[in-house]
């Protein structure tokens, strides 16, 4: 069964519909037994970069998601990947709690941007 958690630019490309390729890859997972996820982290960031109008759209996105909570083993992981790519790949808070999240729950991230995970996960679509 595929487990995928979302990273917030994929979410954003999805709410906002500028790419049908991700827009199509997600409504078919929809419709499958996939389990989706989310971070906290993304929920805070759509919130707080979403326009007025898409207020709406985002509860109805998030209402069909499970959001992971933060715990203290996540929150050690995310810590142990700011040790060792914040320098090297400048690694951000947000992205190493995404991460960790990834990591630990075992799920494939999908994200548009690798680059800001230079860890070993298993990425969406492969």
């Amino acid at each position: 069964m595929t487990a995928v958690l979302f990273d917030s630019d994929v979410l954003i490309e999805y709410l906002r519909g500028r790419n049908r390729q991700i827009t199509s890859q997600i409504n078919a997972l929809l419709e499958t037994t996939a389990s989706l996820f989310c971070s906290p982290v993304s929920i805070a960031e759509l919130f707080e970069g979403g326009r007025p109008y898409e207020q709406e759209s985002l509860e109805g996105l998030f209402s069909v998601l499970t959001c992971l909570p933060i715990d203290s083993n996540i929150a050690r992981q995310a810590g142990a990947y700011l040790h060792q790519y914040r320098k090297s790949h400048v690694v951000e808070i947000a992205d190493a709690f995404i991460a960790a999240t990834a990591k630990l729950h075992a799920l494939q991230l999908w994200t548009r941007n690798r680059k800001h995970y230079p860890m070993k996960l298993n990425f969406f679509p492969e």
